[in-house]
């Protein structure tokens, strides 16, 4: 059990590396669609690509979503209307008619045609009631059924213009008493009305809805079918009306009703596998070609981290309206992978992230042709992240990659480009704009996952940053030193192509572990008195030595990132300080080397072991009299090989070729800073 435990202990990083592994696939798959794809593309109004397509089962022709829309209105259009009816209102009405109309019409006043007028008012009533008075209007159209309820049982049906509505109450009183002739009588008639008639007809929602939901639910979603083997479309035929139609129920059925649960475990499965398959090969370039990267599991987290929220945000779009797909900004993707660490890994990790989303969007070989290529536009034309120029220009580029290509496609689709739908180009600009964000992400990924870009090395290489102010106050000669040594590696480093930026900030920062004991450095040693004269060789090696230990102290104080500490740990790898060691060696033969010799480690990348060349070759030139160019060349030759010899550069993958090319420009530039000439032959 403890060997056991302790197995786990020495692989809990490659342990985290394959659960972060496993949850990214599970993740992605998840994201996925739960169905068989439909293995045509197709637009309505382009043509047929693939070859003539034969039904391979039987299946039914769905209806458009449309055609169903306007059969369910249709059917809400006309559904008949259930009303309760009231038998108590009109016998009140009429004993309230015969009341109030004595009251209004008293025989003492009224004598002659009293008897007219009042079967007059019966007949009316009886016309507003022969159906019913509605107690609402509600706008129905007049073709409607109604069906009238008394005691919930039918009692009649009719239409619903022959109700009799609150709004028509006026119109109907004044037209049958304008047929008789009361003259003035008319207006006390229409005012005995109004106050006596009382609805008794009242809208029942409920039986209303439910006949609704009746009728509803009897609607085909079908109409008609195919059989097995039928010819459903040639190659080269315009994927339009039927052919449209029922090529959609053909894709509808294949990726739904045709899977079982058994089938749907199968594909879910085979996502999986080719998920797992796609980050695996990324996983395994990493390993293979970044191993600095691959030791590292915030970095694997953070490429795997971005690779799915790339399919994260691509799937809520295309489950929002795929039509906007071309809005995200896939290119954002290398952009961030290249500014953290190289465009090779920017451009793989994209192509991946292309792989999968091509299980998602329609179109997946149109789709995926733009995107690689506007990755690779990405990757050739994005140099300098942190000049917001740059940027610019280089979304402007992509862009117009993206509307090159898409208007390719349509040519090839279409034959012409009469049909072309202008504000698809307008997806691709809103694409660019919002890959001008990159910038802000890359700010708050510097905060998240505590790496460095090029924009917050640009920021660090500025002389007025606290610390290096610090450092020219407290160490004038360190800090005039760290300046020399940055422009000779920033040179170096681009003569061999390896990161200027990084190298000169790394050089910048390399020795403030000197501030904490300044005088005990000879650049800093300007009245001419020496502190290790009181010292023995011991401890002056072990002051000397402390500057790197102090140096990744006040790093880490101040927040240096680990990539710059890199420079100040390995800056002077496992070498010794030759002067001490060689002065106490006259006192005790037997003495041990380590006593005197820098902790490490040794540099490990082609930057640190830039720095290492030029901060030696640098500090010692001091010691030069009288240079000369012939001088010169042995002093770098012999500094650099004796690096060589003491294996300082065996983890660093530099070459010898790009050593030889780091010699030539410290030769140059030392030339230059000692306004040499060249000398000629006597």
């Amino acid at each position: 059990m403890k060997d056991f435990i302790n197995l786990l202990y020495r692989n809990h990083s490659l342990g985290y590396k394959l659960l972060l592994f496993v949850c990214t696939t599970f993740l992605i798959v998840y994201l996925f669609p739960k169905s068989g794809k439909f293995k045509y593309n197709f637009e309505k109004g382009k043509p047929w690509q693939s070859e003539s397509l034969q039904a391979p089962f039987d299946f039914a022709i769905k209806k458009s979503d449309a055609e169903i829309a306007n059969e369910k209105q249709e059917i809400i259009d006309n559904a008949p209307l259930y009303f309760d009816l009231d038998n108590s209102v009109l016998p009140a009405v009429k004993n309230q008619y015969q009341s109030e109309f004595k009251i209004t019409f008293p025989d003492s006043i009224y004598a002659e045609n009293i008897d007219e007028m009042y079967d007059l008012g019966e007949q009316i009533l009886n016309t507003i009631y022969q159906y019913g008075v509605l107690s609402t209007d509600h706008n129905y159209k007049g073709n409607r059924n109604v069906i009238i309820l008394d005691d919930r049982i039918e009692k009649e049906k009719t239409q619903y213009d022959f109700l009799t509505k609150q709004g028509e109450l006026t119109s109907i009183i004044q037209k049958s008493l304008s047929e008789n002739e009361f003259g003035e009588l008319n207006k006390d008639m229409l005012s005995l009305f109004y106050d006596i008639i009382e609805p008794n007809l009242i809208l029942n929602k409920t039986f209303t809805e439910k006949a609704i939901q009746s009728e509803l639910e009897k609607i085909s979603y079908t109409r008609g079918s195919i059989e097995r083997e039928t010819l459903i479309i040639s190659k080269g035929e315009v994927v339009e009306g039927d052919k449209y139609e029922i090529l959609k129920s053909l894709e509808s059925e294949y990726e739904s009703q045709v899977w079982t649960d058994s089938n749907y475990y199968w594909v879910i499965g085979a996502y999986t596998l080719l998920v797992s398959l796609a980050l695996l090969m990324l996983l395994l370039f990493i390993k293979k070609y970044r191993p600095v990267v691959f030791e590292n599991n915030t970095k694997v987290t953070f490429i795997f981290f971005n690779v799915l929220l790339m399919i994260f945000i691509t799937t809520l779009v295309v489950n929002y309206n795929s039509q906007y797909v071309y809005v995200v900004p896939i290119c954002i993707l290398p952009l961030v992978l290249k500014a953290f660490f190289d465009a090779r890994l920017g451009l793989f990790a994209h192509v991946i992230t292309v792989l999968l989303l091509g299980f998602i969007v329609s179109n997946s070989y149109e789709y995926m042709f733009l995107q690689i290529i506007a990755g690779i536009v990405t990757i050739l034309t994005v140099s300098e992240l942190y000049k917001r120029a740059n940027l610019f220009i280089s979304v402007g580029q992509i862009t117009l990659i993206y509307i090159i290509a898409y208007f390719a496609f349509f040519v090839i689709h279409e034959g012409s480009i009469d049909t072309l739908k202008w504000e698809t180009f307008g997806l691709f600009v809103l694409c660019g704009l919002a890959t001008l964000f990159v910038q802000p992400l890359i700010y708050a990924y510097e905060k998240l996952f505590g790496l460095v870009s090029d924009v917050s090395l640009l920021e660090l290489s500025d002389t007025n940053t606290k610390l290096l102010k610090e450092l020219s106050n407290k160490a004038p000669g360190t800090f005039h030193h760290s300046l020399n040594v940055a422009n000779l590696a920033e040179a170096a480093a681009n003569e061999i192509s390896a990161n200027a930026m990084l190298v000169r900030v790394g050089a910048l920062y390399h020795d403030i572990g000197k501030m904490k004991n300044p005088t005990y450095f000879t650049e800093n040693q300007s009245t001419g008195i020496n502190p290790h004269d009181e010292l023995s060789s011991k401890e002056s090696a072990a002051i000397i030595i402390d500057h790197v230990i102090n140096g990744i102290e006040i790093a880490r104080k101040n927040n240096l990132p680990d990539r710059i500490i890199d420079f100040i740990r390995t800056h002077h790898g496992t070498s010794v300080v030759y002067y001490f060691y060689k002065k106490e060696k006259e006192i005790d033969a037997n003495l041990d080397m380590t006593e005197f010799q820098y902790p490490g480690p040794k540099p490990f990348s082609k930057e640190t072991a830039i720095l290492m060349m030029c901060d030696s070759v640098e500090a010692a030139s001091k010691s030069l009299k009288e240079p000369t160019s012939s001088k010169i060349d042995v002093f770098v030759e012999s500094i650099i090989n004796k690096q060589m010899n003491d294996d300082q550069f065996l983890n660093a993958n530099i070459t010898f070729k790009e050593i030889q090319s780091i010699k030539k420009v410290l030769k140059h530039k030392l030339a230059n800073i000692y306004h040499l000439r060249i000398e000629y032959p006597e």
